[in-house]
Parts: structure tokens; sequence; C-alpha cells
């Protein structure tokens, strides 16, 4: 969006005795850069630790943030890497690597290595529809407040419930204020100013099937 890029995952769980506070899908890899997670969680996890080492060498070698594009190769890279060795496996998960330098980047990557960079996007579960929502509905220059409308219609794709404060979880990284989490508050809004749109959403991808 107009100041920064946002990333929101849908942190439902499967059993009332998991502890939801447990679940990580967004990570913060340094105060400019967070990558949100889709797919086997302890391959993921590898891939984070390599980003942070990556990002901490760069500020202590160059006393200054790594840029968006120069990590979201490095990582690429790595993830390339293992795509051609004998006895070992792709990395069984895609990234989504949200971050600011001078201006904000979205970057989509894939376990082949290769990666993209979108105004907005999705991974895992139902991306055809949510990618579509965000095809209709993006607008360049959108503020705060509609990019986060528009990540959780996107969410409330992919779930069979009404989206709820409690298992949305936004980070927001700004040019000025850096990485920040959304408030429960501020997502309970959001849900309420977008009832109608939401109920219209689901309705109409339920008449896609």
């Amino acid at each position: 969006y107009k100041k920064g890029v946002l990333l929101a995952v849908d942190k439902s769980i499967s059993s009332v005795l998991i502890v939801p506070q447990s679940i990580e899908k967004i990570f913060k890899i340094d105060d400019h850069i967070g990558i949100a997670t889709s797919g086997l969680v302890a391959d993921a996890r590898r891939l984070i630790d390599e980003a942070r080492i990556k990002a901490q060498r760069n500020r202590v070698a160059y006393n200054e943030p790594i840029s968006v594009p120069a990590l979201t190769r490095d990582i690429c890279d790595i993830k390339q890497l293992y795509t051609q060795y004998g006895g070992a496996r792709p990395f069984g998960t895609a990234l989504l690597i949200a971050g600011v330098n001078d201006v904000p980047y979205l970057f989509e990557t894939d376990p082949s290595g290769a990666f993209t960079q979108y105004s907005a996007t999705s991974i895992g579960t139902g991306k055809n529809d949510v990618d579509k929502l965000f095809e209709k509905n993006y607008k360049a220059g959108m503020n705060r407040s509609d990019a986060i409308d528009l990540a959780i219609r996107g969410l409330s794709l992919i779930s069979d419930k009404k989206p709820s404060e409690k298992f949305l979880e936004i980070v927001i990284i700004e040019l000025s204020d850096k990485y920040k989490y959304v408030s429960k508050k501020e997502i309970e809004e959001s849900i309420d100013r977008i009832g109608d749109e939401l109920k219209r959403d689901r309705e109409k991808s339920e008449q896609s099937y």
C-alpha cells in the first residue's frame, strides 16, 4: 500500500488443545523485513534462520540494512541449490518476503527457488480465489486501512468460518514505523467494517464451485 507493505495469516487451530500463540507463520527478519510461510514448517524455519543471519551480517559488514531484493535472491539461491543435488530434496515451503528500503517490496518465492515481485499476492490454500480477489480490488496507493480490509477479505475465503481477530495475525512494515503488529482491536474494527463485503465474497466463492 502507499506507505508500506503488510503480511496477513490465518492461525485457526484444528484442536482446542493447541495453544494459538505457539503457531508461527510470520517471522521478523530485521526491523524492515518480515517473511510469511506456507508448507513444511521445519523447512521454513531453516530458511528463516538463514535470512536472519544474512540480514545481521549485512548490518555488521556495511552498517546498513540489507535490501529486500538482495535478501530474496540469497534465499532463493539456497532453495535452488537443493533442487540439483542427489540425496537432497527441495524445500517444501513457499515464502512471502515483505519489506521496505526506499520503497515497499513484496516477493513470492516457490520451492524451486524462483521469485516474483508483486503488488499483492498470496500463498497456500485457496491461492487462486484470493489472487482473483486481489486482482479485482487492489488499488495502487491504497491506504493502510483499506489494505488491512482487503487482506482480511482474502483470508476469509480460505476458512469456513467468519474471520475472527483471535486467529488473524497481521504485520505491517512501513517506511517510517518499520515492523509492527496490527492490534487485535484494529483487526476487529476492520472485520466489523467490511461485514457485508465478507458475506458477498463468500457467496461468490461458493457459486464458483
